[in-house]
């Protein structure tokens, strides 16, 4: 238990202003609204633009503070959209549909089986290609694969709310696994290798956690074997062999390159960028994927809502909250046991699933520091807005994104009551486990 002394915030941050504390309140409440409804189809980042643009000219925050935000958040930009753009490569040249293929299969018509190394996969693809990337890139993959072999609605839905849900909670081992930990690790000065060290256990419990009970819930839902309608390889093409062959060793090197450069304070972004951008030349030559398209499809929309929105939010912790939130686990701290750990885990869960695990994050990590709490709650912030962002569909962008397009594109409609419903029954003990885990580390 180490006190946390390398983040310093003002102490006027204590201070509540009634007025510009509401004010601030208003526009954060109205920019989610916008970004959950998405009226005449304005763009998420767009209205969070404009929640930030409200916020500096009511001047409930400067443009000095904008240029501290900027500060932190930058390398976590970078980092993110170098991630997912890897992914959208990794997708196109069928690297993960060859890994699909393999499993399917392995299980042999297997539905269990396949269920569960549906899972492993998951939490493996959410490790590695963060969990934005994990699954909008999975999940036409798992529905390919179980229409395939002729599953029913119910089936479909089981698997493809498994690997929604697997994708956040597995979403904690490494620095880039979710935008969440690079946020906190790049604010507290967490390296590569000393953020694996802590959440490497917590990562293994989550994993095993939501698989047993993801098993326990949905497995009546699943049919005990089945025979493919049609061959598991067909519709799985394979786009580019060779760097099929090639994605295994580019992506061990790439994480020994972070593991490396975090020791000597390099911002892991300087690696991430540079070397997926040659990534993406070489496979844009080799014409296996359209760098153009990728580009264009790569989620600026997301990089702007995270930027308006840590705009909204700091103004939000300027004007009060930082000093109410700071309060309130000042007291928590002060239980024995792994006790500071589960409650503070469970309220920065709570603030992720009614304003987004992104806003939530930052006001956790600057309230951290007033605490006066050890380094263990910078990784309980980290697993609370990673899993407790499944108590609601609007904990994480991915979350919406991911329902919208289950919608739109495959006609599986989950809806907020039973998605809220199966949340809280599957999360709660999940974050437990996982929260405890870390008291142990």
């Amino acid at each position: 238990m180490k006190y946390i002394s390398n983040v310093v915030i003002p102490a006027c941050w204590s201070r509540v202003d009634p007025l510009k504390f509401s004010e601030s309140l208003i526009i954060f409440s109205v920019t989610m609204f916008l970004v959950i409804k998405k009226p005449f189809g304005i763009g998420i980042g767009y209205s969070s633009l404009i929640g930030a643009a409200l916020t500096l000219i009511l001047g409930l925050t400067t443009f000095n503070q904008v240029i501290i935000v900027w500060d932190i958040v930058w390398n976590a930009t970078f980092t993110f959209i170098a991630i997912i753009v890897l992914s959208m490569i990794y997708d196109e040249i069928g690297f993960f549909d060859e890994i699909a293929k393999k499993i399917t299969d392995y299980s042999n018509g297997s539905i269990g089986l396949l269920f569960v190394l549906m899972i492993l996969l998951g939490s493996v693809v959410s490790a590695l290609f963060a969990n934005d990337g994990a699954v909008l890139v999975l999940t036409p993959i798992v529905l390919s694969l179980v229409r395939n072999l002729g599953l029913d609605k119910k089936a479909q839905i089981a698997f493809v709310i498994s690997i929604g849900f697997i994708s956040d909670t597995a979403s904690v081992p490494l620095t880039i696994s979710n935008l969440v930990n690079i946020i906190t690790a790049g604010y507290f000065k967490i390296d590569f290798i000393q953020y694996f060290s802590v959440m490497y256990l917590p990562y293994i419990v989550s994993v095993l956690a939501s698989l047993a009970v993801l098993w326990l819930f949905f497995h009546s839902s699943l049919p005990r074997a089945v025979t493919p309608r049609v061959p598991p390889a067909s519709g799985l093409p394979v786009r580019d062999p060779a760097m099929i062959k090639a994605g295994i060793p580019v992506l061990v090197s790439l994480i020994a390159l972070y593991a490396i450069t975090g020791v000597y304070g390099i911002p892991i972004s300087f690696i991430a960028v540079p070397v997926v951008g040659i990534l993406l030349v070489i496979v844009s030559l080799r014409k296996s994927v359209s760098a153009r398209r990728v580009l264009k499809e790569a989620p600026w929309q997301i990089v702007l809502f995270s930027i308006g929105m840590y705009i909204i939010v700091f103004g939000l912790g300027y004007n009060g909250f930082i000093g109410l939130l700071s309060g309130l686990i000042l007291r928590i701290s002060s239980f024995p046991g792994p006790l500071p750990l589960l409650l503070s885990g469970y309220l920065f869960s709570g603030m992720a699933s009614v304003m987004n695990n992104l806003p939530s994050v930052m006001l956790g990590n600057l309230a951290i520091p007033l605490s006066l709490s050890n380094t263990h709650l910078a990784y309980a912030n980290i697993i609370g807005n990673d899993i407790g962002t499944k108590f609601t569909p609007i904990g994480s962008l991915a979350t919406l994104l991911w329902l919208n397009s289950l919608d739109k594109n495959s006609g599986i409609k989950i809806s907020y009551g039973y998605y809220m419903k199966v949340g809280l029954i599957i999360c709660i003990p999940v974050l437990t486990i996982t929260l405890i885990s870390l008291y142990f580390v």
